[in-house]
């Protein structure tokens, strides 16, 4: 608990403006614990019903999944699997950040709370351990949600991805020199780090394996795709609590492993949740083809911005005739749209990007990227590039050519489908990705959130429709025996509808939830998505036992923050101002961080927060009410809670000139937003 000598209020207003800085796919998935059992609930009523017995069957005899091919490709080159693999938390070693124990049971045919075809990707992505690409090029796969990959220079180690966290990346590089160094002895150094892309299970490891004051001193090229930083410290900074929350749902944090709970994301098991950081790069990628010497070994780039990160690149390596596709490409269809909520992605661009690579690196015979396992033969990499390509173009097309035909979003989604020479491919099926979500978020890109029908323009909220139409079908009992006989005939889709609506008018009707969370479970066993399944039987969690109480855990954090950009943490504060409190203020108050030699004046003017950095030179405009003095990392401790303005006057760490009372008055002007929000029950 952090202390101070301000109110509870002025505390919190400034920590909640450190909330959004939980970025990126797996950097948003914190700890989160449900509150006690609202409902008792046993297998028997969480057990899979007919008609999904019936729907999983029917997928099961529509594809092959008989074909070892991708399980003797993901099995190739393995030189050592760790046993029971589970990886202790730096900040607590009782807890793990990473158990693949948790997943031993899966193994066998698919049980009928599980879609086959997921669960087939569930058992590849069991797979884990060093693997040998070719001579010189090695993966580590299964210690993380992505791979680390290594690639020997003349004088150590190109490390390619270092893993979402400093315990994962630390356990998985030395594990990786415990059998290399019988191949290349006294070679354990790392020459040479590539950050492939900008979300944080590409990076987030790095300082587990290489220390900062090592990068400056021993002249470590730490490389990346031009935009890096700036993405990889802001990606959607100020909706950080709104994506955090949604992500708990998308890969399933809450969830058991086991056969009624999460298996798998699609993309691999599932983000670690450890200690995370981040390098500044010394060497930017901005253009196609960059050639490099790194370490001895020739690289070609190809520049890949808004793909499938806002900043990324792919390689090639003459030597090795190998492609390091990066995320580019992998074995599942990836989302346009992802569902903790980000920015569309461009599918055509996407399509296009690949049929570069295609083109550029058109002889290579390897390939490996990072997420997945590797594919040798250079026609069989000019097949899977093409079915990769063909799928985000095939989406992009279609829905354009239905949208253009005034279709609304969820009538394209209804009514694509890929044709079967790319939906029979494993590797474009929908563990990740969805046609339906994807065939949205095109929608989104062109035309917005408005589908034109002048019903939709303004709407009623949620719990006042819903409670509209429960009145309008004759009271709750009404409903819920209609959703009790839509249950019974498998009409799961409309009976989440139905009782979604109930749920939100009654939030206390216990039969009315546990049905919704029946329903949910079907819908969740059902889905060949991995964070379909995860978002379908979350919402089922969270209807038995009601909307968990969330905290983040701020101090893993601190590493990518000392290098976040203080402007972020300022546009984290103008997200939370309170401005129904702010119509008649005009405060102003400046920070100068002593060991920057910067400072910044916040104002409020207009119900807005404003800031810009200061010109030494140049006059104020504005009359300052009071001026904090403080280092960068001070305000960065305090941000995530590690120490309080009352430590920090007291140390002499901080000061503050002029009335501190206006500290107080201009902070508690800012909210905490709630990080437990109600998503399946009302807010």
């Amino acid at each position: 608990m952090i202390r101070t000598t301000f109110t509870n209020t002025s505390r919190i207003s400034i920590l909640s403006s450190s909330r959004l800085l939980l970025l990126c796919s797996s950097m948003l998935l914190m700890a989160c614990n449900s509150s006690s059992a609202l409902i008792n609930v046993s297998n028997d009523s969480r057990a899979p019903t007919t008609a999904t017995i019936n729907a999983n069957r029917q997928v099961a005899s529509q594809l092959n999944l008989a074909d070892q091919q991708d399980f003797k490709d993901a099995r190739r080159g393995l030189i050592a699997s760790p046993k029971d693999l589970q990886i202790p938390s730096l900040a607590d070693p009782t807890k793990n950040v990473w158990d693949m124990k948790a997943y031993d049971f899966i193994q066998g045919e698919a049980p009928d709370t599980v879609n086959p075809s997921l669960w087939r990707q569930s058992k590849l992505n069991n797979i884990q351990g060093l693997f040998e690409v070719t001579p010189g090029i090695y993966q580590l796969r299964g210690f993380d949600l992505s791979n680390m990959t290594l690639i020997k220079g003349d004088s150590g180690w190109i490390v390619v991805d270092p893993l979402t966290s400093k315990e994962t990346a630390r356990y998985a590089f030395d594990f990786a020199m415990e059998h290399l160094a019988k191949r290349y002895p006294n070679t354990t150094n790392i020459s040479a780090v590539l950050f492939t892309h900008s979300h944080i299970d590409h990076f987030g490891g790095v300082l587990g394996i290489v220390s900062q004051q090592d990068i400056a001193q021993k002249n470590i090229p730490v490389i990346a795709p031009a935009g890096f930083m700036e993405e990889a410290t802001s990606e959607n900074i100020i909706a950080g609590n709104a994506m955090l929350r949604r992500a708990t749902y998308m890969f399933g944090k809450d969830l058991a492993r086991d056969r009624f709970g999460h298996v798998d994301t699609g993309l691999g098991k599932g983000p670690a949740f450890g200690e995370f950081s981040i390098a500044t790069p010394t060497q930017l990628i901005s253009g196609t083809p960059t050639d490099l010497k790194i370490d001895g070994i020739d690289f070609q780039f190809q520049y890949t911005p808004e793909s499938e990160a806002p900043a990324e690149f792919t390689f090639y390596l003459p030597k090795y005739k190998a492609f390091g596709g990066a995320e580019l490409v992998s074995r599942n269809m990836h989302n346009l749209y992802t569902l903790r909520g980000a920015k569309v992605r461009d599918a055509l661009k996407w399509s296009d990007y690949i049929e570069e690579a295609r083109n550029l690196f058109g002889d290579a015979d390897i390939y490996f990227a990072s997420h997945h396992w590797p594919m040798w033969g250079q026609e069989q990499i000019q097949t899977f590039l093409k079915q990769q390509r063909d799928t985000y173009k095939f989406i992009h097309d279609q829905s354009v050519r239905r949208m253009n035909k005034g279709m609304t979003p969820g009538e394209i989604a209804e009514d694509m489908t890929l044709p079967p020479n790319l939906s029979q491919v494993f590797s474009n099926r929908e563990y990740y990705g969805t046609i339906k979500h994807n065939a949205r978020a095109v929608y989104q890109n062109y035309l917005g959130w408005y589908d034109a029908n002048p019903a939709h323009l303004d709407p009623l909220p949620d719990p006042q429709r819903a409670t509209a139409y429960v009145k309008l079908a004759g009271g709750g009992e009404k409903v819920l025996e209609k959703a009790q006989t839509a249950f019974d005939n498998g009409e799961y889709r409309w009976n989440a509808e139905l009782l979604n609506h109930l749920v939100f008018a009654e939030p206390n009707n216990m039969a009315a939830r546990e049905l919704l969370a029946r329903t949910y479970d079907q819908l969740g066993y059902q889905a060949e998505s991995g964070p379909w399944r995860d978002v379908y039987l979350t919402g089922a969690l969270e209807l038995r036992e009601g909307t968990p109480d969330t905290s983040a855990e701020m101090g893993a954090m601190k590493d990518l923050f000392l290098q976040t950009p203080v402007s972020n943490f300022f546009d984290t504060l103008s997200v939370r101002l309170k401005s129904e409190e702010a119509t008649t203020v005009n405060a102003t108050i400046k920070i100068h961080f002593t060991d920057l030699n910067e400072s910044y004046l916040l104002w409020v003017e207009n119900s807005v927060l404003h800031y810009r950095l200061l010109n030494e030179t140049a006059p104020l405009e504005q009359e300052v009410q009071a001026t904090m003095n403080l280092p960068h990392p001070l305000f960065v401790d305090l941000l995530i809670g590690e120490v309080g303005f009352k430590d920090m006057l007291s140390s002499g760490a901080m000061s503050i000139d002029g009335s501190q009372p206006s500290v107080l008055k201009f902070f508690s002007l800012f909210e905490n937003p709630n990080p437990s929000f109600g998503i399946v029950l009302p807010k």
